[in-house]
């Protein structure tokens, strides 16, 4: 199975708390295409209260498998990347866990309570190599239908369990 990966930069924001009881969660708002020489966890800074953070590179993943996903994704109003941190609560304990283009394994993704996932705008310098990929690999799967076939109430033997079972072949009676 043909596998490609690319390492993409993920940024996250956090913005002040609603309230005095809520607290600063991270949110992934951006990938960056091409990665910066930056350390993960590093703080970008802060307008209105919003921090900015970079989160690392991390590996996005194309299967060939999956490159009829990858297209309902391209060709979607607003073409997307999903990322999924865990520990969002603390700069310091944050992980990316995924990031992905398949829009089904992202929004799988999002069941997770433990996990903040997120559909980012994908870069337009990760567009096209997921485009080469998807005409590289996309096989067309033709969906063909089931015929059930015939059977002959009436015949003398069937490869059916009978309807009534004797006492003998009751589960318990020995």
């Amino acid at each position: 199975m043909p596998v490609e990966t690319f390492k993409v930069g993920v940024l996250a924001r956090s913005h002040p708390p609603a309230s005095r009881w809520a607290t600063r969660m991270l949110h992934p708002f951006g990938v960056l295409a091409l990665v910066p020489e930056t350390a993960p966890g590093t703080f970008l800074g802060e307008e209105d209260g919003v921090e900015t953070w970079y989160l690392g590179a991390h590996d996005l993943t194309l299967y060939s498998g999956d490159t009829g996903h990858h297209r309902d994704n391209l060709t979607s109003q607003r073409p997307s990347v999903w990322v999924a941190l865990s520990g969002a609560d603390k700069p310091a304990t944050v992980r990316v866990r995924l990031v992905t283009a398949d829009p089904y394994e992202g929004g799988g993704l999002a069941d997770d309570p433990a996990l903040v996932v997120e559909a980012v705008p994908m870069p337009d310098l990760l567009r096209a190599p997921i485009e080469a990929f998807i005409a590289a690999h996309h096989v067309e799967e033709v969906f063909r239908k089931r015929k059930r076939q015939p059977v002959d109430p009436n015949a003398a033997f069937s490869a059916r369990a009978p309807r009534i079972l004797r006492e003998e072949d009751k589960w318990g009676r020995r």
